[in-house]
């Protein structure tokens, strides 16, 4: 115990033992969902579910436990939503590649994103884009999110005349998602913690009892094997040999980037770890979540990243490694529930994905609407997501717009390098997935 407390430096953080497990327990309620979210959302691609969802909680568990060990900050990781919808319906289902090949470009970008962290060129990076645009690209995947969800839920449906439209409330499955919405939303608000997990659980319950979710016939099993899928990552990398699987790479590389690094300097922010604008171990920190990315990708899951529902265990008191222990330790029991699966259907599962847009939309308070030269940009990444319905297209719409803009403001010398070397990025993008 002694060593417990000297290691993760429980006494100069004011913290104990207790309140660091019950922090880490409400951060594993909070995150749970992604449990049975990702495999939905991978499910897409062709991927199998019961091997997505064991290896969904083993890189959760591996991740977090080494950002917690290593950097010893209360952050939980975990595969996170919006990378995993770019990876089942832009490169998968968009652009015809197989799941296989994807998860071998996911471990490319990973052993990039370690060497730009040795080489501290990723703090480099991430002060060279403009702030507005890191909030503008976090809130429009929380848009692409949230319509994600929408469609899996049924409330929005293909339609002719209009391209979409508003769902049948005569299809009594809808009604599973505006229940678990409609519950989810009333429990954020009463700021009840693992309020997303608790309306997915309720959800599954309403669909069970209306007869729209068939109960399974056990509750703990063996977790699923993760064959399927455990190593094909590195046995395609070879697939990774043309310019628009390069570009898949730098995409899956750019999005977690901006993704991971906003969520752990907020986090950071929330605990009170940040010193003069700067955040403490920030290496290790950033060097722990790559290493996440690169093993999720081995045992076949999308990019793991930090999770910003770590928000949740960090309110009640967590401020140490040990915190993100337990979440780990959680995660590793969690694989025995795999028969629950089936319960958590995509109507279960939207309203997660519709809360975590709302949460994650809020960014775009932070955005200067009234210069014309950041609203504009700001808004094509916005809007251009969900209505391309690819991450990709809103980041290479924004990224190509901005230089423009700022140029057209007289605002040239405010343009980093990097921001021209992403404009050219993106123009070849563009004319990759065109021509």
């Amino acid at each position: 115990m002694n060593f417990i407390k000297s290691y993760f430096q429980l006494d100069k953080y004011k913290t104990n033992v207790k309140i660091e497990f019950l922090a880490g327990l409400t951060t594993f309620i909070s995150m749970s969902y992604i449990l049975f979210v990702n495999p939905s959302v991978l499910g897409a691609s062709g991927m199998n579910k019961g091997a997505v969802f064991t290896a969904t909680a083993l890189a959760s568990a591996l991740g977090t436990a080494i950002m917690g060990i290593v950097a010893n900050y209360p952050i939980g990781e975990a595969p996170a939503l919006g990378i995993n919808a770019f990876f089942a319906y832009t490169v998968c289902i968009g652009m015809h590649v197989s799941w296989e090949t994807a998860l071998a470009a996911v471990f490319v970008a990973s052993i990039i994103f370690i060497l730009i962290t040795m080489f501290k060129l990723r703090e480099m990076i991430i002060n060279a884009i403009p702030s507005d645009l890191k909030f503008a690209i976090s809130s429009g995947i929380g848009l692409f999110i949230a319509f994600l969800g929408m469609q899996d839920g049924g409330l929005i449906v293909a339609n002719k005349s209009t391209l979409v439209g508003l769902g049948s409330l005569h299809d009594p499955a809808v009604w599973i998602t505006i229940f678990g919405l409609i519950v989810t939303v009333i429990l954020m608000i009463l700021n009840v913690p693992g309020a997303i997990f608790i309306g997915m659980v309720l959800a599954a319950i309403f669909g069970v009892i209306t007869g729209q979710i068939s109960l399974p016939t056990k509750i703990i099993s063996v977790a699923p094997s993760i064959a399927p899928s455990f190593g094909q990552a590195i046995f395609h990398v070879k697939d990774i040999n043309t310019l628009q699987m390069w570009v898949v790479v730098l995409t899956f590389l750019l999005v977690t980037f901006f993704d991971t690094a906003g969520t752990l300097i907020g986090l950071a922010q929330q605990a009170g770890f940040m010193k003069d604008n700067k955040m403490p171990r920030v290496g290790k920190a950033l060097a722990s979540d790559s290493t996440a990315m690169m093993v999720g990708s081995v045992l076949g899951t999308s990019p793991v990243g930090a999770f910003v529902e770590s928000s949740a265990g960090i309110a009640v008191g967590g401020r140490t490694g040990l915190t993100a222990v337990f979440v780990a330790i959680f995660f590793l029991i969690s694989m025995i529930f795999s028969p629950l699966l089936g319960l958590f259907t995509t109507h279960v599962t939207a309203p997660a994905l519709i809360i975590v847009g709302v949460l994650m939309a809020q960014n775009t308070a932070h955005i200067q609407w009234d210069k014309m030269e950041i609203a504009v940009p700001a808004f094509l990444i916005l809007i251009g997501m969900p209505l391309t319905y690819s991450i990709s297209d809103g980041l290479a719409l924004g990224l190509i717009t901005y230089p423009i803009c700022m140029v057209a403001a007289k605002r040239i010398k405010e343009v980093t390098p990097m921001m021209w070397i992403l404009f050219f990025v993106f123009i070849v993008f563009l004319w990759v997935l065109n021509f």
